[in-house]
C-alpha cells in the first residue's frame, strides 16, 4: 500500500519506518528540509532504540522515503496519516492549528485526486476532533462528496524509548472508522498482527487515547503521594508496592515512586482532557488533583536537597538525567527543568549530564553541562539523579565519593542502592523510603 505521513516527530517516524519495514512503500513529510535530508540519509533526526536501523533499512529497500512536496506526494499515495503535534495552549487546552494545516494540506492535494483517498489521524485530539474538524477542513478544501473519503482514527500507544518495539508488537490497536472505506484500509494495514483489535467511532478512539494516559497518569500521582506518605511515617514504600502489585487489579506496573511524570504526552493529554471537560463544564476532579501532585513533586526533591545542605545558595549542585526519561532525548515536561529552575533561584551553582537529551536541553536553560557523569560530579556538594539511565545506576558509588566534596544524595527516582549508598557514605535520601 502507498503510504504518506505526515510529521516526522516521535509518532510519525516510527509509525513511517514500521509500515516501510512491513513492506508498505512509505513516505514521510515535512516543511523542514533539513530534517528530510537527514531521513533520506539515514539519520534519525531523533535519538529512540532501534529506530535509525529501521530507517536505514527502509531507505535501502526503496520502502521509505522523505519528501517536503506534501501535496504531491499525498495525491500519490493511498491512505494519508496525519502525526503532527498538539501542543498545549497556555490554558492547557490542546492547539489544533498543525492538524488543521495539515487537514487544509491534505484537502487541496485531493482536489486533483480521482480515486479515493483515506485519511487516518494518528495525533492524539481530543475527541470530536476527526470528525468535526478534520473531516470538514479536508471536504471543504477538495470539493469531493463525502462517500468518497475515508475518514478515520488510529491512536498511537508508544512508549519513548521502546516506541519501535511497541509499533512492531503491540497489545491493541484501536481502529476508529467512520466509513467502511477507512474500516477496510485500516485493517489491511495491520492484518499481519495478531494483537487484539477494537472497531469503534473516531471519538471513541480518541477518548481511549485520552482516558488511558490521563489513567496511568493518575496512578503515578497517587503513588507518589502514599510514597510522600511513606517519607513521613517510616515505610519502605518499594514493600508496600509490592504488597499493592500482587493484587491483580492493580497489577505491579506503574508503582514506582518518585519525582514524577513529564514527556510530551501526559501532563499534556491530562491538561487537555481537563480543559476539554471544563469547557463542557464537566468536572474533572481527579484530573485536576493528579496534575496538582505532579506539579509538587520536584519540589519536594528540591526540599530534601535543601534540607540535607542547610542552604542552596553556593552549593555545587550536580543533575544526572535531563531527558524525561531513559533511553530518549526528549526533554519535553522533565522534571528536570523544574528541579534546575528552582536550584539556580535559590542561588546553587548546578552543572548537570545527560547521555542524550543535553543538546535539547540547551535550548530550555542555558547551565553547565560536562560530558560525563564523573566530570560533572567533580567537586559536588550533592548528586541529584532524575532519569534513571543505566550508566548512572552503575556508578562507582566510592569512585564518586571521591570525586565528590559533599555526601549530600538525593535520588529523584528511587534507583540507587540505597544500602551501598549509606555503605560508601553518602548521606541518601529518596522518596518513599522513610
Amino acid at each position: 500500500m502507498r503510504v504518506s505521513v505526515i510529521g516526522t516527530g516521535y509518532v510519525g517516524l516510527v509509525t513511517g519506518a514500521t509500515l516501510s519495514d512491513a513492506g508498505h512503500k512509505v513516505t514521510c513529510l515535512d516543511l523542514i528540509e533539513s530534517k528530510i535530508n537527514d531521513l533520506n540519509k539515514g539519520i534519525s533526526p531523533i535519538f529512540e532504540p532501534g529506530l535509525e536501523e529501521l530507517i536505514k533499512s527502509g531507505i535501502k529497500n526503496k520502502t521509505l522515503s522523505g519528501s517536503t512536496d506534501i501535496e504531491n506526494c499525498i495525491r500519490e499515495s493511498d491512505v494519508t496519516f496525519i502525526c503532527v503535534g498538539t501542543p498545549s495552549n497556555k490554558d492547557g487546552s490542546i492547539d489544533l492549528s498543525y492538524i488543521k494545516s495539515a487537514s487544509s494540506s491534505i484537502g487541496r492535494a485531493l482536489r486533483h485526486k480521482e480515486d479515493e483517498h483515506t485519511v487516518i489521524v494518528k495525533s492524539t485530539v481530543v475527541p470530536l476532533t476527526t470528525e468535526e474538524t478534520v473531516l470538514p477542513i479536508i471536504l471543504k478544501k477538495c470539493g469531493w462528496k463525502r462517500e468518497k473519503l475515508g475518514i478515520g482514527m488510529n491512536p498511537e500507544f508508544l512508549r519513548e524509548g521502546s516506541a519501535v518495539e511497541d509499533a512492531k508488537k503491540p497489545d491493541r490497536i484501536v481502529i476508529g472508522c467512520a466509513d467502511e472505506i477507512s474500516k477496510q484500509i485500516m485493517n489491511k494495514l495491520y492484518e499481519e498482527h495478531n494483537c487484539t483489535k477494537l472497531e469503534c467511532s473516531p471519538r471513541t478512539a480518541e477518548f481511549i487515547k485520552y482516558a488511558s494516559n490521563s489513567f496511568l497518569a493518575t496512578k503515578i500521582s497517587f503513588v507518589n503521594e502514599m510514597a510522600n506518605m511513606c517519607n513521613e511515617w517510616g515505610i519502605d514504600f518499594i514493600e508496600v508496592a509490592e504488597g499493592m502489585g500482587l493484587d491483580s487489579r492493580i497489577s505491579p506496573l506503574f508503582l514506582r515512586a518518585g519525582a514524577g511524570f513529564g514527556g510530551s504526552c501526559f501532563p499534556k493529554d491530562v491538561k487537555a482532557l481537563a480543559a476539554s471537560a471544563k469547557s463542557s463544564k464537566v468536572k474533572s476532579k481527579i484530573l485536576e488533583a493528579a496534575l496538582a501532585v505532579n506539579d509538587s513533586q520536584p519540589h519536594i526533591v528540591v526540599d530534601m536537597a535543601k534540607e540535607r545542605l542547610g542552604v542552596l545558595k553556593g552549593k555545587k549542585v550536580t543533575v544526572l538525567g535531563l531527558a524525561f526519561k531513559p533511553d530518549t532525548d526528549d526533554v519535553r515536561e522533565s522534571r528536570s527543568e523544574i528541579v534546575i529552575k528552582r536550584l539556580v533561584e535559590e542561588g546553587a551553582n548546578v552543572t548537570a549530564h545527560d547521555p542524550e537529551a543535553m543538546n535539547n536541553f540547551k535550548e530550555i536553560i542555558d547551565i553547565e553541562m560536562r560530558p560525563t557523569a564523573e566530570e560533572a560530579l567533580a567537586e559536588a556538594d550533592c548528586l541529584i539523579l532524575m532519569t534513571e539511565w543505566k550508566e548512572y545506576i552503575h556508578l562507582d558509588y566510592n569512585s564518586i565519593k571521591q570525586k565528590m566534596n559533599g555526601n549530600v544524595v538525593i535520588d529523584g527516582r528511587r534507583a540507587f542502592d540505597y544500602r551501598r549508598m549509606e555503605e560508601a557514605g553518602f548521606d541518601y535520601k529518596t522518596i518513599g523510603l522513610g
